[in-house]
């Protein structure tokens, strides 16, 4: 029986408006949208919204690299992430924009309402300026040594070396990541959020229920080292919304990302007449759930809370936080190809695939998620192929040619039916506590009783008895609506599939739908629902998703030269062959859609040659026009997808950000030959 309706708001964190969604992001979506789906099948009232969060300096400075306006690019990706979503059928009531009128509005109310509370405080510090782009750098747009071990090149916050953590005023050598130029100190006022104000009511939220016990525990840390004061303004030039009253001041990204989940919302409620108000007032009975990635925790369970209790505004019932994808046992990587970008997926895969894998190894807690491929397809074809569409498949054609398509009066094992249907309750608590394995694994042992009790009944051996007719219909139409309780289970995670099988059933589903039996019932012909995924799919996506940046070699896989690269030697005049030359960068520019190449352009003294090179996480453009380096001149031209490269540029290092290019003494010209 559906319980007392609820009045529920939920939301997942905002894809950042500078890039594309991948894998790694459509964990949360997916998780999200599963939840959402499950409670409005229980009949609640359910509202899901999300947005592209569209402001801050990397927004600004990809736009101008782009030569387009912050606004302009925010709408093309805010449409092209929508659209993804959509084609994983993640629906959510409303996905909007941070860069919104609603936004700005309550961004400058909660500001208000924290100013006249007394919670704004002002005063100066001294941050680095780049005096070429005449802005002050965020701490990611700042590279240099480390001040603790000395490794160069390494971040304006902390060192992947040493793993030590600093201001970036305290780095030696900085520079500026957008320009190359060198930083200087430069005072500037700027607005602060009290935050250890709200110390003890964020100690009582944190051991609410709210959130996850690991997650309670970990945030503690912030308390053990003290809240400090929140820096919530950043200066102008800067993409975003301008603080009250104060012209050039613009507040940081995330004060008014997470209100953005409000804007959204609020977007909703005017254009459908919903009270927006009930959902987000102090004393709302209305419930609200964030589902966030672990990297974001302490936005969304320190910061978020503490501006809404200081606004006057209710805090969130829970706060869902899940781990990491990860692909084949490791980290996500562009040149292995497992960082997919959803569209790359969808070119390839049915979403439906993904949807159900996720959902068949997300628990209620913080773990990392493995997307294995060699498990991925086992699972797909032996659950969804192999056990439940089965079921269908198995029994329909009997009743289409032998019954008139319409299914028995009589139900044939009561017993067993009755299981399937006791069984709602337990999978409709794992739906609700976002333990979706558990989930899983009940309706797939229920799959499996399923098909144990046609293949008992053999009706393709009792059809062919005058006398077992009746059996035969009575087992073909048990079969039937056992599949149609599975599909109920299934529906939140697999809501195509879902359509399909109602199309097939000539039914509606619901989650009450799994205590009613269809006897008497005309079904429609049963057609394919779902194809076994194929292994060579899976490995052609994974080989859209490599960027290549050598040519294919042409080495034998048997030589002894495959196996170890520094084990075979070549003569003299082999390498003599290879026409090394002093090249300028005329040009550095990046490549849209490539995550790791940079497109060069060469001159060689009179020539000038393209050449794709794989450098971006070590340079960026600015860095390397006018700079001379070390190319292969004499190398084939080589096609690739995002043009003809023709030749190499030499480059050292274990990669990533330690890579360099070679480059000549001084003296050396364009054109001149490397001896």
């Amino acid at each position: 029986m559906t319980q007392q309706q609820r009045k529920i708001l939920v939301t997942s964190a905002l894809p950042y408006a500078n890039g594309s969604i991948h894998l790694g992001h459509l964990l949360e979506h997916i998780q999200t949208d599963i939840w959402a789906r499950f409670q409005r099948m229980r009949g609640h009232q359910c509202y899901s919204v999300c947005a592209d969060d569209a402001h801050g300096t990397p927004v600004m400075l990809k736009a101008q690299e782009l030569g387009i306006t912050p606004e302009e690019m925010v709408s093309r990706t805010r449409a092209e992430h929508h659209q993804d979503l959509l084609d994983f059928h993640v629906e959510y009531d409303n996905y909007y924009v941070t860069h919104s009128e609603e936004n700005r509005e309550l961004c400058e109310d909660i500001y208000n309402k924290l100013d006249a509370a007394g919670y704004i405080s002002k005063r100066t510090i001294s941050q680095l300026f780049d005096p070429e782009k005449q802005m002050f750098l965020p701490d990611r747009f700042v590279k240099g040594t480390c001040p603790s071990c000395g490794a160069e090149d390494q971040n304006g916050d902390s060192c992947d070396v040493c793993s030590a953590t600093y201001s970036p005023t305290e780095m030696k050598n900085p520079r500026s990541v957008v320009s190359g130029a060198t930083p200087v100190l430069k005072d500037s006022e700027h607005f602060f959020f009290d935050l250890p104000k709200f110390e003890g009511m964020l100690k009582d939220w944190l051991t609410s229920g709210a959130l996850q016990g690991e997650i309670a525990n970990k945030l503690q840390e912030w308390f053990e080292e003290g809240l400090q004061q929140w820096d919530i303004s950043r200066d102008a030039p800067y993409f975003g919304f301008e603080i009250p009253g104060a012209p050039n001041k613009f507040f940081y990204v995330w004060v008014d990302a997470p209100v953005g989940y409000m804007a959204s919302f609020k977007h909703f409620c005017n254009a459908n007449n919903v009270d927006f108000d009930a959902f987000w007032k102090a004393d709302s009975d209305a419930e609200l759930y964030h589902f966030i990635g672990k990297d974001i925790t302490y936005f969304h369970c320190l910061f978020w809370p503490a501006m809404l209790e200081g606004a006057g505004l209710r805090k969130p019932t829970g706060v869902n936080v899940h781990g990491f994808v990860t692909v084949n046992g490791a980290k996500m990587s562009k040149s292995r190809g497992t960082f997919i970008k959803g569209r790359t997926y969808l070119e390839h895969l049915n979403p439906e695939y993904l949807r159900y894998y996720f959902a068949a190894k997300l628990g209620a807690g913080v773990t990392d998620i493995d997307l294995n491929f060699d498990d991925f397809v086992q699972k797909v074809n032996s659950d969804l192929v192999g056990k439940v569409v089965n079921i269908a498949s198995r029994c329909a054609g009997f009743i289409s040619k032998r019954f008139d398509g319409t299914l028995s009066e009589d139900i044939a094992e009561p017993a067993l039916l009755a299981e399937f249907q006791q069984a709602a309750d337990g999978i409709a608590e794992a739906f609700e506590k976002r333990q979706y394995n558990r989930a899983v694994r009940d309706i797939m042992a229920l799959a499996d009783k399923a098909n144990q009790y046609i293949d008992a009944q053999a009706p393709w051996v009792t059809i062919k008895d005058d006398d077992k007719q009746k059996l035969t219909h009575d087992v073909c139409s048990l079969g039937i609506n056992l599949f149609r309780i599975l599909m109920v289970y299934l529906k939140p995670v697999l809501p195509k599939l879902a359509e399909q099988a109602e199309g097939f059933l000539n039914d509606t589903l619901n989650w009450d739908s799994a205590q009613q039996v269809l006897t008497g019932h005309g079904i429609n012909k049963f057609k394919a629902l779902m194809q076994r995924v194929d292994s060579d799919k899976v490995n052609a996506m994974i080989e859209d998703s490599k960027e290549n940046l050598e040519p294919t070699s042409s080495i034998d896989p048997n030589s002894p030269l495959a196996k170890d690269p520094i084990g075979e030697t070549i003569a003299f005049d082999d390498f003599a062959k290879v026409d090394l030359r002093i090249a300028r960068i005329a040009k550095a520019e990046h490549v849209e859609g490539a995550d790791k190449l940079l497109r060069l352009q060469l001159d060689l003294g009179g020539e000038t040659r393209q050449v794709f090179a794989g450098i971006k996480s070590a340079y960026a453009p600015e860095d390397l026009e006018g700079k001379l380096t070390v190319m292969v001149a004499n190398l084939a031209p080589r096609k690739m997808r995002f043009g003809l490269s023709e030749g190499m540029v030499l480059a050292a290092g274990p990669g990533g950000k330690d890579l360099w290019i070679m480059e000549p003494h001084e003296g050396a010209q364009p054109g001149m030959k490397v001896k």
